[in-house]
């Protein structure tokens, strides 16, 4: 059956069901115009849109450009047009699926969240007074705790984060290149050219410095404690990942978990899902000593080797508190150009360094500073991008 053998109202209404499924997708993050509507609406028009299959392969090849927005656009298609009703229903209302017992997959939360945001039928008054609003509610957004956040809270929030980019603090590396301003001769580029005239015009040739983004190493407690922040701060790591290529990420609760490869995946929400696939001990108990000692043992030389950047994301409740916690500490600080410890628990105004595990963590780090709040985040986005300090090992040599 095709479109043109639809009665008017009908065909009016299919038109209508296509133009809200591309919104429910542009709702999502699929980058989803009007040119891709008329392109869909033109291509239903010659098949047969009583196969549920051909019209979803039609739409796929038309609404999805990337590989990473081949399982959104399944979930949503699968949201929009009830998969247990026949095809036949597809014109009526568009009803919701009943809750699933199964564990959702990726990307499900925001496919569900988009489908179920109201049509904007409001009016030029109600909206300009919204934007009014709007002002304000960010700012209280800013300064808000994760820990106290509504859920639509925390989406906002999560908008934000996947919204940063980390400015490239560059780092100068052992490499040259060629550059008219460098402070380093290039003699065989320098002969070479002057071959060409006989010696009679040197042409002076000069190499300066390659400039790199240094390497950022991440080291975030999942542990029961650090729960409510977890999530986020994976979504603002996998936000700094997108930006700058060298970043590793590792995961530690009990067990030390590397999952730099599964955040590299450009959807955030499938990055998020193979990381917890991946890590077996997750909101349980906290082994900081044991975590440290396998990272520095099997992954220091391997990250750190470039003058790394750490940033330790834990709130420092060790249950195993010994002299082998400082040992490990000093042992990473020495490896690294600057070890940043981020702690949830500085949101409160009169903290104590009182738990031992905190004390003995202290006194190895270059930076104590709180990671609670969007603010606290943007505050440390500066701080990355900032100047570099002279690695440890630069100051040992100037010493001597």
């Amino acid at each position: 059956m095709a479109i043109n053998h639809l009665a008017p109202e009908q065909t009016e209404q299919f038109a209508d069901n296509i133009v809200g499924f591309a919104r429910a997708l542009r709702a999502t993050g699929m980058p989803v115009g009007p040119g891709a509507v008329i392109d869909a609406m033109n291509a239903l028009q010659v098949i047969d849109i009583g196969s549920r299959a051909d019209v979803f392969t039609t739409l796929e090849s038309i609404f999805v450009m990337r590989h990473e927005h081949a399982l959104i656009f399944k979930q949503a298609f699968n949201l929009f047009f009830r998969a247990s009703e026949e095809w036949k229903h597809m014109l009526d209302s568009v009803p919701l699926p009943d809750g699933a017992k199964k564990k959702p997959p990726a990307a499900s939360r925001r496919v569900q969240e988009a489908m179920s945001q109201p049509r904007m039928t409001e009016t030029p008054q109600h909206q300009e007074q919204d934007l009014r609003l709007s002002v304000s509610d960010k700012e209280i957004l800013q300064k808000k705790d994760f820990a106290q956040m509504s859920a639509a809270e925390i989406a906002e929030a999560l908008r934000a984060i996947e919204m940063m980019r980390l400015p490239q603090a560059e780092l100068l590396t052992r490499r040259h290149q060629p550059t008219p301003r460098g402070l380093r001769l290039d003699m065989r580029r320098t002969l070479r050219a002057s071959l060409r005239t006989g010696g009679d015009i040197i042409d002076i040739h000069r190499l300066g410095r390659i400039e790199k983004p240094a390497p950022i190493v991440a080291l975030l407690d999942i542990s029961g404690s650090m729960s409510e922040y977890t999530r986020l701060f994976l979504h603002f790591l996998h936000a700094v990942g997108d930006a700058r290529k060298r970043v590793s990420v590792f995961l530690f609760g009990t067990r030390l978990t590397n999952v730099t490869r599964a955040l590299r995946q450009r959807d955030p929400d499938e990055a998020l899902a193979s990381c917890s696939a991946a890590v077996e001990d997750w909101a349980g108990g906290t082994r900081i000593s044991a975590s440290l000692h396998n990272f520095n043992k099997l992954w220091a030389r391997r990250v750190l080797s470039q003058g790394a950047i750490v940033l330790l994301i834990s709130d420092g409740l060790e249950r195993e508190a010994d002299s082998k916690l400082a040992f490990e500490m000093d042992r990473l600080h020495r490896s690294c150009r600057r070890l940043i410890w981020l702690n949830p628990l500085l949101r409160f105004g009169g903290f104590e360094a009182k738990a031992q595990g905190i004390k003995m963590m202290l006194p190895h780090v270059d930076e104590f500073r709180p990671v609670h709040n969007l603010s606290s985040i943007q505050e440390l986005i500066k701080t990355l991008s900032g100047p570099l300090p002279p690695h440890h090992r630069s100051l040992i040599r100037s010493v001597a």
